[in-house]
């Protein structure tokens, strides 16, 4: 250990065992020290301002010991004890108020507050220290020489002048923003700015330091330019507000000229005079969350009725009514967040209190101003209102843990303060007025919070400030609250004190006010929708496609298939709902995953007519409309919308109250596709006996058949909360159970624009028995061996609980079979690999001739497949037609390379696909020739090896490649993908790795060869481009062709909307190439043409 780090430690250790002043004074210390040394040295530099800037020459640059560092120190058994010092700094009733609530904290030995007042002079845990705070070299050494834990700064004052930087700066931790944070107080023209930059809604406004530039301005604004502010610190009275323009001006001159409130006023900021309720909302910040505080209200006027000059406040009010839950939530988001995340950005992260002054307006809340600190009397209010720990908060605070342990409020309860003043305040007062009646106040359940007081010499409590005393009274009302505070300040012997009797005057006329019903009164709140399609807007966007941007708010959507690249087009509609899944879903609180169930409803009976999801709509029924739960399902509608390829046109959310009971919903789906009229499915005519089923699994049981499932669960004697005994292992009965339905589109949309299908059915409600016949002619039926495929375990459970019968399963469930394809022999095995590239697939039965009155769907060995549990290796190799099929899971995986050079788009597609169980491939190691590009990233997200190969570092291009065919030695690579790869490899290489090495190109080869392939589509005027994956050969875009699928080039397409549409295929395409050539079923023969294994 270096000696440095054994002197701190021995510091801080020395000072908890020894808590002893090391010096007699404070003058005495200042005789004494010279420059500080302690055993490290601390030196002092000097400002302008003759300001000490401590800088700790031993723990540079971290001079600031973290909050966590100390108070976990301070936590040492051996050497702490388990309660803190605090300081807090101040003499102010908000002051006083923070000293009172740290009191009451089990984890704070004792408050000291310095200067303070009579009412912090000794009260239990709090005293009064005499140290002097605006000296902060002095102010650092008392704190450790006193064992302070934490200094809490009351006013703005010493925050401006910088107390938090300095004591941080010594090792002491203090709760505050940093001076240049707290130029939001200090500087109206900053803070203004700042607002404008980062789009705070605030008055129109601009400074000036010329009186005669802001005379002009105020009489040539085409706005009430009245609110004259000094823009630095001014006491909270450097601002006025004038009747005309005229006083106005004069307020200028007074401000700067005359200098009313000092140097504060070099600079002015002239206002736009705002009108509407104003209130304070505060929050607790610590630099990235915002906990928001009780919105309160301040009275300024000096009397009754809001008459009389203006003074620092003369009593407040919390909560304020006005401001109603979703207007604080408003103003947590667009003003207190928003002005946090500015100034983590501008790299002044705000720690502390951060305080608002808003002006209710028409156009909504608006900044008036900002301050750095509790405000005075709202911390009257407030604190008294705080259900926590304040010691925790302020810890938590600065240990920014605000977003997992914020605090928490009083329920139910309201608070008022009231102030007392001198006679003659805001002017001039007398002082020393004696004080009596203070324990009586006590004794009716109220709170004195001191200010201007001073301990009478020989006792007894005298006034020394304007603004003396406030009494606080927490109530369950506002009303009965004022009542008590009034009674208290009664009960005080102040003579001549001046206070108010109306303090929540305005709240009061809110609540008591007589108003028509509204429509939220009959249980309908227009407001809560709006601000539903406001989230869901930017949802719905992101789903947007060719034919439709999917912008929200029209009276209906619209669709352009002329664009989307139809020539002649036949609509296909289906509309559909979920279900009772419903009420598991409601009763598990878990709602993000219904939007897949609906969508795939509907995507999937539009798909089965051969046609293309286009465009989607909801239907969202509530009795009351809850904005969390409603946007949760509705955002799950958007990204399974974004799955299927439709776009979320549109949609109608219902409330209706008395239809529904508590928490209750319900939900349908329209989609809308098209197909070519000459692609239209079934192709009923086609289909003949010996035809082949392809089955595609099923993620359990969909969508279909939950009424049944809930009785069996119920019969079962399950809760949705108990263990799954099918499932994950630790997955719940209601979260398996709410597995989402798959959506086939885009699995099958290429595969059915190839003609290989002549039927596909969606197993829906009505099961296996009913959907495929409903596909079929009427002289033909199906034959399905459930050997054939693998059986989710759900439906065994179901099965053995239930003590459902063999039919009953295959007419209610999908039995693990979702869609199920016909196609001709010919074609089995090819669809089979194309299916099997994404989704699990089997070929399951057969067509057969429908005798007279036989069944239209025989399924053979289900009770069977049902008892044994799921076969994780179905057997097809006895079908008709001889094609066997081995499950992925017992291959062997193909190990892969793939070579970028920059963001790795079809990287990221060919690391989905390779991830699946289902995949024959494993991507090994990732190669770049460029370092710190984004592709290099996902493969680490990945858990893939990188390696970096600079071909800058290279004299040639073959010691490039030789260096490359090293790597692939080192992995063991079988496979190489070229993925966005911007190098040519040399012959020897590629003619090394023939057949083995794999490149994507954005045309349909032989089309369109090398760079700018989408330019060239477009210039020739070609009416479909694509995408090709081929296999590589010494000539350019040369080598046989694996996959390609194709792309319409649009009318109105330009070179990036086309290359964009390509990219979206070549993601679908490359993983589909990949897994042909890794499990073998595609090789490159000896004659450079492609080989189909029809074993692999």
């Amino acid at each position: 250990m270096s000696s440095s780090v054994q002197n701190r430690l021995f510091l801080f250790v020395r000072h908890w065992i020894h808590p002893t002043v090391r010096f007699g004074s404070v003058s005495e210390f200042n005789m004494a020290r010279g420059p500080i040394r302690n055993e490290q040295s601390t030196n002092i530099r000097r400002t302008k301002n003759d300001r000490p800037i401590l800088h700790n020459a031993a723990s540079s640059p971290a001079a600031d010991r973290s909050w966590t560092s100390y108070f976990n120190l301070s936590r040492d058994k051996k050497t702490a004890p388990m309660a803190e010092r605090v300081l807090v700094i101040g003499s102010g009733g908000r002051e006083h108020a923070l000293a009172w609530k740290l009191a009451q904290s089990p984890h704070v030995q004792q408050v000291l507050v310095a200067p303070g007042n009579a009412g912090t002079a000794s009260c239990g845990k709090i005293s009064n220290s005499a140290v002097n705070v605006s000296n902060h070299t002095i102010l650092a050494q008392y704190c450790k020489d006193h064992n302070v834990a934490l200094v809490v700064v009351g006013p703005e004052v010493p925050l401006a002048a910088g107390i938090v930087d300095d004591l941080t700066a010594a090792g002491v931790p203090c709760f505050g923003p940093s001076a240049k944070a707290a130029q939001l107080e200090a500087s109206k023209s900053f803070s203004k700015s700042f607002m404008d930059r980062y789009g705070i809604s605030t008055a129109r406004w601009s400074s000036f330091t010329d009186p005669q530039e802001a005379c002009s301005y105020i009489q040539g604004a085409d706005f009430p330019a009245l609110v004259v502010k000094a823009s630095g610190l001014a006491a909270g009275k450097g601002v006025i507000v004038a009747k005309d323009k005229d006083e106005a001006c004069q307020a200028v001159l007074d401000i700067m000229k005359d200098k009313a409130f000092g140097a504060a006023g070099d600079t002015v900021v002239v206002e736009e005079l705002l009108e509407g309720e104003e209130v304070s909302c505060l929050c607790f910040s610590d630099g990235s969350t915002v906990a928001a505080m009780p919105p309160a209200q301040d009275h300024k006027r000096l009397l009754d009725g809001d008459k009389g000059p203006n003074t620092g406040g003369m009593g407040a009010y919390c909560p304020t009514p006005q401001v109603s839950e979703e207007m604080l939530q408003q103003i947590k988001t667009t003003v207190l967040q928003k002005t946090v995340d500015g100034m983590k950005e501008d790299g002044i992260p705000y720690v502390g209190v951060l305080y608002a002054g808003l002006m209710l307006t028409q156009q909504g809340p608006k900044v008036l101003e900002f301050n750095c600190r509790f405000g005075d009397p709202e911390c009257q209010v407030l604190l008294p209102l705080l259900k926590s720990d304040l010691y925790e908060v302020l810890k938590n605070t600065l240990q920014a843990k605000l977003a997992s342990e914020p605090p928490v409020w009083l329920d139910n309860s309201a608070a008022v303060t009231v102030v007392m003043a001198s006679e003659g305040y805001p002017g001039a007062y007398k002082k020393g007025v004696e004080i009596t009646g203070l324990s009586q106040v006590t004794e009716m359940g109220l709170q004195v919070f001191h200010a201007g007081t001073a301990l009478k010499d020989g006792g007894g409590v005298v006034s020394s400030g304007g603004r003396v005393l406030t009494v606080t009274a927490v109530r369950p009302t506002l009303e009965s609250a004022l009542h008590s505070a009034n009674q208290g300040v009664a009960a005080v012997g102040f003579p001549n004190a001046v206070y108010r009797r109306d303090i929540g005057h305005r709240a009061i006329a809110y609540l008591t006010r007589t108003r028509g019903l509204t429509y939220k009164d009959s249980g309908v709140d227009i407001a809560a929708g709006n601000k539903l399609v406001d989230i869901i807007k930017p949802l719905a966007k992101a789903t947007s496609r060719t034919g439709c941007n999917a912008e929200l708010g029209g009276f209906a959507g619209l669709f352009d298939l002329k664009a989307a690249g139809f020539v002649d087009p036949i609509l296909v509609a289906g509309t559909d709902g979920v279900g009772t899944k419903l009420k598991i879903a409601q009763a598990c609180n878990i709602h993000n995953t219904l939007g897949q169930d609906l969508v795939a409803m509907c995507v999937n009976d539009v798909l089965a007519q051969g046609a293309e999801p286009l465009f989607f709509l909801d239907y969202f029924s509530c009795g009351r409309l809850d904005v969390g739960v409603a946007s949760s399902v509705i955002g799950g509608i958007a990204e399974a919308c974004q799955m299927a390829g439709c776009a979320l046109l549109g949609g109608e959310t219902a409330e209706m109250p008395g239809v529904y009971g508590p928490g209750e919903y319900d939900l349908a789906g329209f989609c809308v596709g098209a197909a070519e009229r000459g692609s239209l499915l079934p192709r009923l005519g086609d289909i003949q006996e010996g035809d082949l089923l392809i089955g595609v699994a099923s993620s359990g049981v969909h969508s279909n058949g939950f009424s049944l499932v809930r009785k069996v669960l119920e019969r079962a004697g399950l809760q949705y909360s108990s263990p799954a005994p099918f499932g994950q292992p630790g997955q719940t009965m209601g979260s398996a159970l709410l597995t989402p339905t798959k959506i086939y589109s885009r699995l099958l949309q290429p595969i059915l624009r190839s003609g290989a299908v002549k039927a596909y059915a969606h197993i829906t409600g009505g099961g296996l028995l009913e959907n495929i016949p409903r596909v079929l002619p009427k002289d033909l039926a199906v034959d399905l061996d459930a050997t054939h495929w693998r059986i989710p375990p759900v439906f065994s459970w179901l099965h053995k609980e239930g003590s459902l019968s063999e039919e009953e399963m295959v007419r209610t469930f999908n039995c693990g079979l979702g869609a199920v394809l016909v196609v001709g022999k010919q074609e089995a095995q090819r669809v089979l690999r194309q299916l099997q590239a994404e989704e699990e697939a089997w070929i399951v039965g057969s067509i057969t001739h429908k005798m007279p009155g036989g069944q239209a769907v025989v399924v053979r060995n289900l009770e069977h497949c049902l008892r044994a549990g799921p076969n994780p290796c179905p057997d097809t190799s006895v079908l008709q037609n001889g094609a066997s099929h081995t499950d992925s899971s017992s291959r062997k995986r193909t190990k892969v390379a793939v070579l970028i050079s920059g963001t790795g788009t079809n990287l990221q597609a060919l690391i989905e696909q390779t991830k699946k169980p289902s995949s024959s491939a494993e991507i090994v190691v990732v190669i770049s020739n460029r370092p710190g590009v984004l592709g290099l990233k996902r493969a680490s997200m990945a858990g893939i090896q990188t390696r970096v190969v600079d071909h800058k570092l290279y004299g040639s291009r073959a010691e490039f490649d030789s260096t490359i065919d090293h790597v692939l030695a080192e992995f063991g690579v079988e496979v190489v993908c070229l993925a966005g790869f911007m190098r040519i490899l040399t012959g020897p290489f590629v003619r090394k790795w023939n057949g083995k090495l794999l490149n994507i190109h954005p045309s349909l080869l032989p089309s369109f060869k090398g760079v700018n392939a989408q330019k060239q589509a477009l210039l020739a005027g070609a009416r479909v481009s694509g995408c090709t994956v081929h296999f590589v050969a010494e000539e350019v875009d040369a080598g046989a062709i694996i996959v390609q699928e194709p792309v319409p080039v649009l009318m109105n397409d330009t070179e990036e909307s086309l290359s964009e549409r390509i990219l979206e295929a070549e993601h679908r395409a490359f993983p589909a190439a990949l897994e042909l050539v890794a499990s073998g079923v595609v090789r490159l023969g000896e004659d450079g043409r492609i080989m189909w294994n029809q074993s692999a």
